[in-house]
């Protein structure tokens, strides 16, 4: 065994067991800080295939930006454990169902057939002057252009359903009109008033 099989098998057999303990840790927090576990082990079989683009962005943009986000609403939201655990053996047979079905779909594509190291050996050196990044570009710009754009429509159409499912006229919802702010007029908001000035009474006056 190579000095390089070695770290993947660690990497790979830290990444299984953080996968495995996100979906059975009862602490949603706890949950969070394994999938951050699992996302920098990821990056580490990232760094091994020699995609250091895809393993920085995985670490600054999932374990940087998501997880924290996600573990601050987790912290903050006051979430009732034992509510959501109602149901759980009724569902459990039919995900025990999907679980299997998806394990043996996942066998038979990432078997050695497909996978195999005669299929997928390790990565050949590059010259000190490649750049991943570029290469990674040049692909996803030239031979994969339709489906990255593709996936921009779907995630734009899924931004515009967002906010026209947040901006629902609700009754318990307070919204704001843009056309009537920007109608708006000074006289409408401000109005001046004119009093008499009014001087307070020296010390010993007015009264006996």
């Amino acid at each position: 065994m190579t000095y390089t099989t070695a770290i993947f098998y660690f990497f790979a057999a830290i990444l299984v067991f953080a996968g495995l303990r996100v979906i059975t840790a009862r602490n949603p927090v706890h949950a969070a800080l394994y999938l951050v576990l699992a996302f920098f082990t990821a990056a580490g079989l990232w760094m091994l295939l020699e995609a250091e683009f895809l393993a920085i962005a995985l670490v600054l943009v999932y374990v940087g930006a998501v997880m924290v986000l996600f573990l601050f609403v987790v912290m903050m939201l006051d979430i009732n454990l034992e509510k959501l655990r109602e149901g759980f053996w009724d569902y459990l047979p039919l995900a025990g169902f999907v679980a299997v079905l998806l394990v043996i779909e996942m066998a038979l594509i990432l078997g050695s057939r497909h996978f195999g190291l005669a299929v997928m050996g390790a990565p050949t050196p590059h010259a000190a002057g490649y750049s991943n990044t570029k290469e990674l570009g040049r692909v996803l710009y030239t031979e994969y252009v339709y489906a990255f754009e593709l996936a921009a429509v779907i995630l734009l159409v899924a931004i515009v359903a967002a906010i026209a499912l947040t901006l629902r006229r609700r009754k318990d919802s307070k919204y704001l009109d843009p056309a009537e702010q920007v109608k708006v007029r000074r006289n409408d908001r401000l109005r001046i008033i004119k009093m008499q000035a009014t001087q307070k009474p020296e010390a010993g006056e007015g009264g006996a």
